[in-house]
Parts: C-alpha cells; sequence; structure tokens
C-alpha cells in the first residue's frame, strides 16, 4: 500500500551517508537523487522506498512528532542488528529492541530510534 515514505533532513550530505550506511545492511541502494535536494533508497525498482530532502520551501526540516517510519524485518535477530547499526551511525534510542510489551515472547518485536535529523524510526517483525 505504502508507495514510499520522505523525511525531511538539515544535511543531505551526513543524511545520505547515514542512509547509505544503514539501509545498505538491508539491500538497499540510492535509486533516484535529485543533487543538492533529495535521495531514495529501495531494494529493487518498484519496491516500496525511503527517502530525504531538504524541504521544498526552504524552512528548516523538523521531525513530525508522531511520525514514525516502519521498517519491516523478517527476524528479532535482523531487528537487532538494524536498530544497533543506526545507534553505531550515530542515531538516538527511542525505545531498545523487544517484544511489546515487554513480557510477551512473541508477537510485535521493535526498537526505535531517532536518526541525524531527529525523524523517529522503528526496526520491526512478528514472532509467531
Amino acid at each position: 500500500m505504502i508507495g514510499y515514505v520522505t523525511v525531511g533532513t538539515v544535511d543531505l550530505a551526513k543524511s545520505g551517508a547515514f542512509y547509505d550506511a544503514l539501509l545498505g545492511t538491508l539491500g538497499a541502494t540510492r535509486f533516484m537523487e535529485e543533487p543538492d535536494y533529495f535521495i531514495a533508497w529501495a531494494k529493487a525498482p518498484g519496491e516500496p522506498s525511503l527517502g530525504v530532502a531538504l524541504p521544498f520551501n526552504k524552512e528548516p526540516a523538523t521531525a513530525g512528532n508522531g511520525t514514525m517510519v516502519a521498517i519491516a524485518l523478517e527476524t528479532p535477530e535482523q531487528v537487532d542488528a538494524f536498530y544497533h547499526k543506526a545507534l553505531a551511525l550515530g542515531a538516538t534510542s527511542e525505545g531498545d529492541v523487544g517484544f511489546r510489551p515487554a513480557d510477551a515472547k512473541s508477537g510485535f518485536y521493535a526498537g526505535y530510534f531517532r536518526d541525524l535529523d531527529g525523524n523517529k524510526l522503528n526496526a520491526f517483525c512478528i514472532v509467531n
């Protein structure tokens, strides 16, 4: 249902390097780029993508309060690796990896973080 999600940035080069390294762990690469404005990554043509952009109105980029991008993964190990890679690249934790609710042994497993511009992301999987 979702084709792509774009988040704002104040430094396109820095944000581009962050997402190159982070999304590269999933096999996603840059597939669209408009110099000095926009970069987008996807695993393959026609797949959902994530982009970063300098705001079109030239106003400062701000992270939306309540806005979040969720990255679907297959296993808790992938969630752990992705979350810790984000933190190693300079992201900040918004909720450590684990099940929600915390005492669950199956269901929703996730880790929450904010990128270099404060945009909130979530890496998650469903465990049966």
